[in-house]
C-alpha cells in the first residue's frame, strides 16, 4: 500500500483501527474485525477500497453459506439439462462453473480489497475450510483441473459480531482487532460528518440521551451508532429544538422517535420501568 490508511473527510477512523488495517496490510494477513452491530466494520472495507481507488469484492456470510462457494459453484443440473437437449455447451464443463467471491479477487488485475462480512453466522467449520485459500491465496478446480493462484494478495477484511468463537488455527493466521465503541468526542466527530449543520446544542443533548440509554442496567440490545444517525436524521426531520430534548430527556422515560433506538419490546418496557421507578423516588 503506497500510503497509509487514515480518516477522511466522510469517514473517521481511531488511530488503533488505522494501525491495525496497515498492520494487516504490512503482514499481508486477513484483518479480523471484531464489535458490536453498527459500529462501521463493513464501512471499513467500503472505505479501504476507495481510499485504494481498488474494487471492493463483498461476500457476506449466512448460516447456509459454504466454504467452497466463495471458491466457485459448479452447476450440474443446469450441465444434466442441457445434455438432455442436446446442447453444445455440455463438452466444455467451464460453462458450468461460477467463480466465486474469493476467484474474482484472486484474478483481478489490481490489488483488490476482499470483505468476508459476519463470518461467524457460517457454520463453526466453515473457518476452518478456508484456511489454506486464505493462507496460500490458492485453490484447485477438480472438474476443469485448473489451478487458480491470486495474481497479487487480496487485501483481506472478516468481519465478526462475536456470535460464535472462531477456531485458533483461524485466529493465527490473521491480525486481529476489536472496535471500541466511540467515546463522546469520537461520535461527536461522525455525527459532523454526517449532519454537518446540525446545532452544537442539540447535539450535546442527543448525545447526554444516547449514552444514558447505553448505560441502562438490563438493556437487551444498546443502541448502535448507525441507530444514533436514524435518530439524528429524524429529530433533525421534526425540526428539534435543543430545549425540548432536554425537556424530554429531564422527564426520564422514551424519547422522541424512539424507534429508531430502541428495536424490541423488551427493552421499550425496560426504559419505561426505569423511568417510572426514577419517578417514585424523585
Amino acid at each position: 500500500m503506497s500510503s497509509q490508511f487514515v480518516s477522511t473527510e466522510s469517514y473517521i477512523v481511531s488511530k488503533e483501527l488505522a494501525g491495525a488495517v496497515n498492520a494487516a496490510v504490512t503482514l499481508e494477513k486477513p484483518l479480523l474485525i471484531k464489535g458490536e452491530p453498527g459500529t462501521g466494520k463493513t464501512r471499513l472495507a467500503e472505505e479501504l477500497a476507495n481510499s485504494l481507488d481498488t474494487p471492493l469484492f463483498r461476500w457476506h456470510i449466512k448460516s447456509t453459506t459454504k466454504a467452497q462457494q466463495g471458491l466457485y459453484e459448479y452447476d450440474a443440473v443446469s450441465r444434466l439439462r442441457d445434455s438432455q437437449l442436446g446442447s453444445d455447451k455440455v463438452h466444455d464443463i467451464s460453462n458450468y462453473i461460477k467463480p466465486g467471491k474469493l476467484w474474482q479477487a484472486f484474478t483481478h488485475s489490481k490489488r483488490p480489497v476482499l470483505l468476508i462480512d459476519e463470518i461467524d453466522k457460517a457454520d463453526i467449520e466453515f473457518p476452518n475450510d478456508l484456511l489454506h485459500e486464505l493462507d496460500q491465496m490458492e485453490f484447485h478446480v477438480y472438474e476443469t483441473g485448473e489451478h487458480i493462484r491470486a495474481a497479487q494478495r487480496p487485501i483481506v477484511i472478516i468481519t465478526s459480531n462475536n456470535e460464535k468463537e472462531l477456531p485458533d488455527a483461524f485466529l493465527r493466521r490473521c491480525f486481529f482487532h476489536y472496535i471500541r465503541f466511540p467515546d463522546a468526542e469520537t461520535l461527536a466527530a461522525i455525527v459532523q460528518v454526517h449532519y454537518p449543520d446540525i446545532q452544537p446544542r442539540l447535539l450535546t443533548h442527543a448525545l447526554e440521551v444516547f449514552f444514558d440509554l447505553r448505560e441502562a442496567p438490563g438493556l437487551k440490545k444498546k443502541p448502535s451508532t448507525s441507530e444514533l444517525l436514524d435518530w439524528l436524521k429524524l429529530l433533525l426531520a421534526e425540526d428539534m429544538k435543543p430545549e425540548e430534548l432536554q425537556q424530554a430527556h429531564a422527564k426520564g422515560g422514551l424519547m422522541p422517535m424512539f424507534g429508531a433506538l430502541l428495536k424490541n419490546e423488551q427493552d421499550v418496557s425496560l426504559v419505561e420501568k426505569l423511568a417510572f421507578m426514577a419517578r417514585r423516588q424523585g
